[in-house]
């Protein structure tokens, strides 16, 4: 570790115990750590750093998996700190459904210290809601995430619009997903020969991600990372 990042660990560590304690949100005991306690975030189901770097499922030796090898998606990267299980779960649906929003910060710090300082992308897109969806949530989840991110990597970002209010992708069964969201977005931005990175909550089965990479790729992108809160673990095949 270098004497200058030692330094800023030192002085962060230095804040965090200046700050009030608040309590954690998963044991409820008093924390300098943050949202939640540094005893639960050693808990908690970060992803196993030996998965595929296309879509970050799971691999033996961290080599791309048997679904990407057949059918690449329009995203050649993925970055996720968590698989999506207990108590990750039940956060991000606070935070979606349940307006927990100091949850994004948090959220957004962790996608900051998984996502590599030297190959950055043009601009952060985050996943873009449906005007009516908006107007009934009252925010986008993706871009509450997506917002401090941009700013603490001096990143600019860019809006793509969602075309039709398609029913939640959760309320589908994963092989209908794909049809459900075929289509569903435009990008008015010209990007050409740009390295755009995706940002949401949860990759499941990658249909929205992939169908939103499609639509920056027609507008010339060259190239598509998603960068998400937490993967879904589950065979995709």
């Amino acid at each position: 570790m270098s004497i200058l990042n030692a330094l800023r660990l030192n002085i962060s560590t230095k804040i965090k115990h200046i700050l009030p304690a608040q309590p954690c949100v998963l044991c409820g005991s008093m924390s300098h750590h943050g949202i939640w306690c540094e005893y639960c975030d050693k808990t908690l189901p970060y992803l196993s750093p030996a998965h595929c770097p296309n879509c970050a499922l799971p691999t033996l030796l961290g080599e791309v998996c048997g679904h990407c090898l057949k059918k690449p998606p329009a995203f050649t990267h993925t970055s996720a700190v968590f698989s999506y299980q207990f108590p990750i779960d039940r956060l991000i649906l606070a935070f979606k459904y349940h307006e927990q929003l100091a949850l994004a910060q948090i959220f957004s710090e962790k996608l900051l210290q998984n996502i590599g300082q030297n190959d950055l992308p043009d601009y952060v897109i985050p996943m873009p809601l449906h005007p009516a969806k908006l107007r009934s949530r009252g925010f986008n989840q993706a871009k509450l995430i997506a917002t401090p991110l941009a700013r603490a990597l001096h990143l600019p970002q860019l809006a793509c619009r969602r075309l039709r209010d398609t029913p939640s992708q959760t309320s589908l069964p994963w092989h209908e997903r794909s049809n459900n969201v075929r289509g569903a977005f435009s990008c008015d931005i010209d990007l050409s020969g740009k390295h755009i990175a995706l940002v949401d909550d949860v990759f499941t089965t990658g249909a929205s991600l992939n169908e939103l990479a499609v639509a920056v790729k027609s507008r010339g992108a060259n190239r598509v990372s998603a960068w998400v809160v937490a993967r879904t673990i589950k065979n995709t095949g």
